[in-house]
């Protein structure tokens, strides 16, 4: 009889394939966006093109959307934040608001960065939506980036009524390094009593700073963001502080023992990635502790497959499968 072995000292077998399709595009992908992201490479990704933002223009749609800058403010005794608010020209209010934190590994980006992504959901659902610029590690490690888009989040359910928005339909959302934010932004609402979240909408989220999960040893050099990528994003947000032992829960949600209490959770991710097992973990922690979560996990997908191939099969059927969830959850 064949003895099981615990699942921490199980052999890792190869990679799960890529889909077909997605390992086409990733070819080409590949030669645009390395794999293994190191420290001295942050720079000049964020000088280059590959994360151009969207013009005001772009964000209209025509007219489909207006679009707004606030500055509100920034954690006690920091900068203030900025606030893109980006609400459907001509819908009824108030409307249900997607409060937005953008991805890019806690190093890139800025609150431009995926929201075209979002304003697909609104076309469907229609909402308000409002994305958070926070600040950018290793210039400003944890706790900043969390905080400012906690801080963003309070202001908005505050204002919520000047913005037109539903203050009882939030959802937050996020995209890998956004995600993790979401998730942690989450739970400081949880533990501190503060806006009510409707739902957390986590893509493929950035959450465990140990960065040892099978799924982040079989994809190392693999597919986009492995296991070199992972580190360079955590180092800089953590420092020395790194996979050790008292890590924030904030900063890494997968540290948090207790995810009681949190809203409605859809959780995401490719099967063919880094993060499968921390977020497949992540959503069985929610069910273990009594609440709501929606897993996904796209059979060959690599991360972030849906935003850079968005014409495969497997990213149309990701992409329907969120705003299902949203139309369910908002009631709409």
């Amino acid at each position: 009889m064949t003895s099981v072995l615990p699942e921490s000292t199980r052999p890792v077998g190869p990679p799960p394939p890529f889909d077909a399709e997605l390992a086409a595009a990733l070819v080409v992908i590949g030669e645009q966006m390395p794999s293994s992201l190191t420290a001295e490479m942050i720079q000049p990704m964020r000088e280059g093109s590959l994360l151009a933002d969207l013009s005001d223009d772009d964000l209209a749609r025509g007219g489909a959307f207006t679009v707004a800058r606030r500055m509100v403010p920034g954690p006690a005794g920091d900068p203030d934040v900025e606030l893109l608010i980006l609400t459907p020209a001509g819908a009824a209010t108030p409307l249900p608001a997607i409060y937005h934190t953008h991805g890019g590994g806690m190093i890139v980006g800025n609150n431009r960065t995926g929201v075209e992504v979002l304003q697909d959901w609104a076309a469907e659902v229609p909402s308000v939506i409002v994305s958070v610029e926070y600040r950018l590690a290793p210039e400003h490690p944890h706790p900043a980036p969390v905080e400012d888009c906690y801080a963003g989040l309070v202001w908005t359910a505050a204002n919520a009524a000047e913005l037109g928005i539903d203050p009882g339909r939030i959802v937050i959302a996020g995209a890998s390094a956004g995600g993790g934010l979401a998730a942690g932004v989450a739970l400081i609402a949880r533990d501190r009593g503060g806006p009510a979240l409707l739902g957390q909408m986590l893509l493929c989220p950035m959450i465990d700073d140990r960065n040892d999960t099978p799924s982040a040893v079989q994809m190392a050099g693999l597919g986009v963001w492995d296991r070199t990528a992972n580190n360079t994003g955590w180092t800089a947000l953590l420092g020395a502080e790194c996979g050790g032992p008292g890590v924030s829960p904030y900063a890494a949600p997968a540290r948090e023992t207790d995810l009681s209490n949190l809203p409605p959770a859809f959780v995401d991710v490719g099967s063919a990635e880094t993060f499968r097992d921390e977020d497949v973990a992540y959503a069985s922690g929610i069910w273990r502790s009594g609440g709501q979560a929606e897993l996904h996990v796209w059979p060959g997908g690599f991360h972030g497959f849906d935003m850079m191939v968005p014409q495969a099969a497997v990213s149309q059927d990701a992409r329907a499968a969120r705003i299902r969830w949203l139309t369910r959850l908002m009631g709409m």
